[in-house]
């Protein structure tokens, strides 16, 4: 696989006559909504399939799929294109292979409202799902947000393991701290809420439960290991796993240094099968403009963890977002807003910007002006490199799983460049 940055003078056509592919596999496999007008420093993603189909007259997904040995999710995996028509063509060119050099454990999260066509094109690529649809209050009672069996059922169609995303957040992703506290600190609540929770795991299917410990931290963490553990070791009576997703919160000062809270994570690691960190935000973002996610502050706190974790039980993630700031920014006043990465190409076209990439963080930006208001605004976000970069990192490191945040919205190039070089673990069968 090769990821192509197009620089000026650069067409589809050019690119794909430099890497010695068709200029349709590049724009199939990129998703390119405006082929014909590159934006001048993104990406393209190349791969290289190790074998190809042709379609045929009478031929069928599924006699392609039986035909060539793979499963039909693997058929859609490497052609995700296929999901968004009803037919084939003859004459059409179809993925079977690529050569893959590891393997992945992928975990994404989504709310209940995720459009089900986004849901069934990404299906093929997750091994977990981690679904918010259930709220804590302070009793222990769960409120739920909407009717989750279709997403329960799709997920296991496609060999993906459902959890419940447990969280305090209100729909609006607001923490509320004295109920995370009303619970940690309060047996019966606890108590009454772990059988609320096996309930709903016994009654919609789910497969285990993904707690959000977003605000753990040294002074609490001992609260937040009682409660793993006590939940643990309830669900493990059923059969049922545990994971944890903890958001380090790590920040990068002057450029090279990287601050985030020290907490002993070897309690909470050895307790829960996977521990997930993963720098997430809601719909705004209230600090200064700044990368989405530093691969370098990554690198960092990755070297802190591995100290204290099982890397097998380690899940890195990483926002699939970008953040739009306007200038000048204003300390407590000011505020960015999440756009998608399908959202941040079609700006940045709109307004032909042109993409720098940052080396430290491994991350892209570009500044516009508002044709509305004349402001100046700057963009942040992630790309090919991006994703690409930190699994090499991971694989590095002897760690295989990667988590997204999130799969509301589908991004072609992450599961290209995941897809087209690993093979991605499926714990329940596929067809």
């Amino acid at each position: 696989m090769d990821i192509h940055v197009v620089q000026p003078g650069d067409t589809i056509y050019t690119i794909a006559d430099r890497y010695g592919v068709s200029p349709d596999m590049l724009i199939r496999g990129n998703e390119l909504q405006v082929p014909v007008d590159l934006v001048q420093g993104e990406t393209i993603v190349v791969a290289y399939p190790t074998q190809t189909y042709v379609v045929k007259e009478g031929d069928t997904i599924e006699t392609i799929a039986s035909s060539n040995k793979i499963t039909i999710n693997e058929l859609f995996r490497n052609n995700p294109f296929l999901s968004d028509t009803q037919y084939i063509y003859p004459g059409e060119v179809l993925v079977i292979n690529y050569s893959r050099i590891g393997t992945v454990t992928t975990h994404g999260y989504t709310n209940t409202y995720i459009n089900r066509d986004t849901l069934r094109k990404t299906l093929p690529y997750l091994t977990y799902l981690s679904i918010f649809n259930y709220r804590t209050t302070r009793n222990g009672e769960l409120v739920v947000t909407s009717d989750d069996s279709d997403i329960i059922q799709l997920a296991k169609d496609y060999g993906v393991i459902p959890l419940i995303l447990m969280t305090t957040l209100t729909v609006q992703g607001e923490v509320d701290l004295e109920i995370t506290y009303e619970i940690l600190l309060n047996e019966d609540s606890q108590n009454r809420l772990f059988d609320n929770i096996v309930n709903v795991i016994k009654e919609h299917g789910y497969m285990g439960v993904n707690i959000s410990a977003q605000f753990i931290n040294t002074s609490n963490q001992e609260l937040f290991d009682k409660y793993a553990s006590n939940l643990s070791n309830r669900l493990k009576e059923n059969g049922y796993l545990t994971l944890i997703t903890i958001n380090p919160r790590i920040e990068t000062i002057n450029l090279n240094e990287v601050s985030y809270e020290r907490i002993d994570y070897t309690n909470i690691g050895n307790i829960v099968d996977f521990t997930i960190f993963l720098q997430y935000k809601w719909g705004f973002n209230f600090g200064p403009p700044s990368p989405v996610s530093s691969l370098y502050s990554i690198s960092v706190f990755l070297d802190y963890v591995l100290n204290q974790l099982n890397k097998e039980k380690i899940i890195i993630g990483i926002p699939t977002i970008g953040y739009d700031w306007e200038l000048p920014y204003v300390t407590g006043f000011s505020k960015a807003s999440s756009l998608s990465i399908n959202s941040v190409m079609s700006l940045a076209r709109s307004v032909d910007a042109i993409i720098e990439f940052d080396e430290i963080s491994q991350t892209p930006h570009f500044r516009y002006v508002s044709i509305g208001d004349s402001s100046m605004h700057e963009v942040w976000f992630v790309n090919a490199t991006t994703i690409n970069e930190l699994l090499k990192m991971l694989q590095s490191d002897g760690i295989i799983g990667t988590g997204i945040w999130n799969v509301m919205s589908y991004y072609t190039q992450l599961w290209l460049v995941i897809n087209s070089q690993y093979k991605i673990l499926k714990l329940l069968p596929e067809v």
